[in-house]
């Protein structure tokens, strides 16, 4: 099955590949001081990607598939005023009923972003600039781990509402209110037929919040802080936890040096309340959750830029006391930390202890590479370990998840325009994974694989 599917996967490459190279300068600007300027680009990835030894619990032990996912984005800018859209497909083929993939890989034909904005000119004085956007739109904020357009995700998070950005002075500030969009179809027979069915903007679910950064705060480095608040009720039959939560995030943050030391420290509260359960009389519990990034690093002089990090995060778990206090990782990013979503989407940040170290190369302008191996450990031996859904309500299974060791490898086959990637995640499962109740696949380790191609145009 799995050879078919990656012939399936050659057969739907070849049609675009073939004139990739002379569509590489498709971007189209007007001259700089010309009164319009027009913009182009957008992509298209093939990825095949196969699991074994699943670590989610009620998933296949094993299964493959194929995604592919077009984009193409658009903005047309007279003076001040620039109107956009960007159009995703995402779409997956050969995944059979009770597959792990749902609407985090299919997507067919949304009009991910549609919006009007402002550019506005001196808004705090003079050598500062800022705009006013509306209508749907990303968002990539900050460390991107509260919110994020998460790349490697076969689709992307879309948001409808407004948005405010200034700059000025070394100083960014951001501001938006808006009503993320509800993916659909979300149902798994509709999924796997790759139906087209617009998104909606979910009348139970309102998300908000401002960001704000410092360059060269302190010895180099950058601070940088935000809040988040985040309401939601119960919506046309479909019950909810009724979230009411406030997050408040600060970081500081000194990029990779050659020769030097780098460091981010970044931290997060979680307030608000929550219910106890989907039921509309389940009590409603106070929210106490936390999580911690820390990473210190150096790169070398050496020709292919080697960097050496060490790694350690946490975030709580609910505890089944008088207070909720699992963390809610809400829209952000899990690649850049811990490891790919897809077929594999294990771990997040949530009820996750885990100290790592990654090694990190680019050995020419082509090629970049990177190798990570972590720890993983439950902050709360009662609660479902990280995303995998697998929990011992009764805490005897232990606290240790087990050893994942995960690589990444890119190539540019043409240079800023076709790409070849390749990922691969190794779990071995610790005493919580093979034990747990509802433990998957027993004591089999988990092993992940995904190829992907890329034109950039």
């Amino acid at each position: 099955m799995a050879s078919k599917k990656l012939r399936l996967a050659l057969l739907l490459l070849m049609p675009w590949t073939a004139g990739a190279a002379a569509a590489a300068d498709w971007t189209v600007h007007a001259a700089v001081d010309a009164p319009a300027q027009l913009k182009l680009n957008g992509g298209v990835r093939l990825r095949y990607e196969n699991i074994a030894g699943q670590a989610r619990a009620g998933l296949p032990r094993s299964e493959d598939a194929i995604n592919l996912r077009t984009n193409i984005f658009a903005e047309y800018r007279v003076g001040a005023v620039r109107v956009g859209g960007e159009l995703y497909d995402s779409r997956v083929y050969g995944a059979q009923p009770g597959t792990a993939i749902g609407t985090t890989e299919v997507n067919a034909l949304e009009p991910l972003q549609a919006y009007v904005a402002l550019d506005l000119k001196a808004p705090l004085g003079p050598g500062s600039r800022g705009s006013l956007q509306a209508g749907r739109f990303t968002l990539d904020l900050g460390s991107r781990r509260i919110v994020a357009a998460d790349d490697y995700r076969n689709t992307l998070t879309g948001f409808t509402g407004v948005r405010l950005d200034l700059a000025g002075g070394g100083n960014t500030a951001m501001a938006f209110i808006s009503e993320p969009q509800r993916r659909l179809p979300d149902d798994q027979p509709s999924i796997l037929r790759n139906e087209v069915k617009l998104d909606r903007e979910r009348g139970d679910l309102l998300f908000w919040g401002a960001v704000a950064a410092r360059v060269n705060a302190w010895r180099g480095a950058m601070i940088d802080g935000g809040y988040y608040g985040l309401q939601e009720k119960d919506f046309m039959g479909r019950p909810t936890r009724n979230r009411r939560l406030s997050v408040f995030d600060v970081r500081l943050v000194r990029n990779p040096t050659p020769g030097k030391l780098d460091f981010e420290l970044e931290g997060a509260r979680q307030g608000g309340t929550v219910r106890a359960g989907l039921a509309q009389a389940a009590p409603e519990l106070p929210v106490r959750a936390y999580f911690l990034h820390l990473r210190l690093g150096r790169q070398f002089t050496d020709a292919w830029k080697s960097r050496v990090s060490a790694e350690y995060d946490y975030a709580t778990g609910a505890n089944g006391g008088d207070h909720y206090g699992r963390f809610d990782p809400l829209y952000g990013m899990r690649r850049g930390d811990f490891a790919p979503a897809g077929l594999y989407s294990a771990v997040t940040r949530t009820n996750l202890i885990s100290p790592g170290l990654r090694l990190e190369v680019t050995p020419s302008s082509r090629v970049d590479a990177f190798a990570t191996v972590r720890g993983l450990w439950l902050a709360n031996a009662q609660d479902s370990f990280a995303d995998t859904g697998v929990r011992d309500p009764f805490g005897r299974s232990g606290r240790f998840a087990g050893t994942q060791v995960d690589a990444r490898v890119r190539y540019w086959l043409v240079k800023d325009v076709i790409r070849l990637e390749g990922d691969a995640v190794g779990l071995v499962k610790g005493r919580f994974l093979k034990n747990a109740p509802n433990r998957s696949n027993g004591d089999a380790a988990t092993r992940y694989l995904s190829l992907n191609l890329s034109w950039l145009f």
